[in-house]
């Protein structure tokens, strides 16, 4: 595959994006049983023409998102509030202290987390979390904070940079990543269904609610971003019109933002985030809202076109909904049948999805892979040194670490 395979036409992405809407199984709109352990020892598997072999890392309780450190540690948050750390492939039973409290509820927690691009000379990791609201104990807001880590068990200097306006009650993620600018991109969900903080926040300038920021590494808004300066708008805004994100990727070739996004009853995506623009949630959606109500991405045509003027289509969708959560975009050599693909963890399902590029960076075909773990993959990252790790989102959680078997490869 070519170095840079975006090089393609809008109206060519929106024709192939609506061909590619997946009918997945019923049994995969309806809550799965508990998942079963994962097996202590490595287990072998195959797709695309490349084996692997899936080697756990148990002891983790809900993992949300990992950070590699430069020496070959690695970081782990889970959601009730944890922050944990491996050494030389070893978790350490004591948890890093220094997280502030977090609202572990619905589906809010302790999230993202990521190093400060010059980490080895500042010591500086960036953490998303749920911050209480003091007045009402399920209301939360998404926030970005700082700390010092030196390499032992503590936090240090740790602050908020940056509080939200998108108090909520319902579930309400926030990614993180450092930009090739430098900037931090963060992500602010949106509910649904509560009384505090509505769908409809996504399409107010006013507030963070459903939106993508940009921030510096300080917290405070970039003077150039899209909407700075801009009446009634808040100037972190990026982009608009976003549900709740649960990846923010850059490309490795071409710097392009990717984001993964769930949708309500169908309508999962990927969009390629450009500044600016909206991309219709509440209004245009491939997923029927839990009220039952068809957005205008369902009861409109299916057409080239998009279902609102101004309003971006998603580059993939699935319908049903697999819950989409982690990605990556595969530009590695290690596991070469691959190279190219865009790899995303699916919460319904417990599977990882593999979604097939073409030469002109188009989406052609996908496969589902993990699902005899019957693990719900949240976080999907590429290591520094060249393998694939996952986080599962399981009470019993776990690291898999996937390595190719070049030996074997057919």
């Amino acid at each position: 595959m070519p170095s840079n395979p975006l090089k393609r036409s809008p109206a060519g992405v929106v024709a192939l994006t609506l061909i590619l809407i997946v009918a997945t199984s019923a049994a995969q709109q309806t809550p799965a049983d508990p998942s079963p352990s994962l097996p202590d020892g490595p287990q072998i598997f195959s797709s695309g023409g490349q084996r692997f072999r899936v080697v756990p890392l148990k002891g983790l309780i809900q993992p949300w998102a990992m950070a590699f450190l430069p020496n070959g540690d690695m970081l782990i948050t889970e959601r009730a509030g944890r922050l944990r750390i491996i050494r030389n492939g070893v978790l350490d039973p004591e948890p890093v202290a220094g997280i502030p409290p977090v609202r572990n509820l619905l589906l809010k927690g302790l999230m993202d987390i990521a190093l400060h691009p010059r980490f080895a000379d500042n010591r500086l990791v960036y953490f998303t979390y749920s911050k209480p609201m003091p007045t009402d104990d399920r209301a939360a807001t998404a926030t970005l904070a700082r700390a010092r880590y030196d390499g032992d068990n503590t936090l240090t200097d740790v602050r908020d940079l940056f509080v939200a306006d998108a108090w909520a009650r319902g579930a309400q993620a926030a990614r993180l990543v450092f930009g090739p600018d430098g900037k931090i991109y963060m992500s602010v969900g949106i509910p649904t269904r509560h009384e505090i903080g509505k769908a409809d926040d996504a399409q107010n300038p006013a507030n963070h609610a459903g939106k993508i920021l940009r921030l510096n590494e300080d917290g405070s808004a970039p003077a150039d971003n899209p909407f700075a300066g801009k009446a009634g708008y808040r100037p972190e805004i990026y982009a608009l019109g976003i549900r709740n994100a649960l990846a923010l990727v850059f490309h490795p070739t071409t710097g392009e933002l990717w984001e993964t996004e769930n949708g309500p009853q169908g309508g999962d995506e990927i969009n390629i985030i450009k500044p600016g623009r909206n991309y219709g949630w509440p209004i245009v959606s491939y997923g029927r809202d839990y009220s039952g109500e068809a957005t205008l991405g369902l009861s409109g045509p299916t057409t080239t076109e998009p279902c609102a003027p101004g309003m971006e289509q998603p580059f993939v969708l699935w319908v049903p909904s697999i819950a989409v959560s982690g990605m990556t975009l595969y530009n590695g050599d290690k596991f070469k049948a691959w190279k190219g693909n865009v790899l995303v963890g699916a919460m319904r399902g417990a599977q990882l999805q593999r979604v097939i590029l073409n030469n002109r960076g188009l989406p052609t075909g996908r496969q589902s892979m993990l699902t005899e773990l019957k693990q719900r993959i949240r976080d999907v990252r590429l290591g520094p040194d060249g393998l694939l790790y996952l986080l599962t989102a399981e009470d019993k959680g776990a690291l898999l670490r996937l390595e190719p078997i070049e030996s074997e490869q057919k």
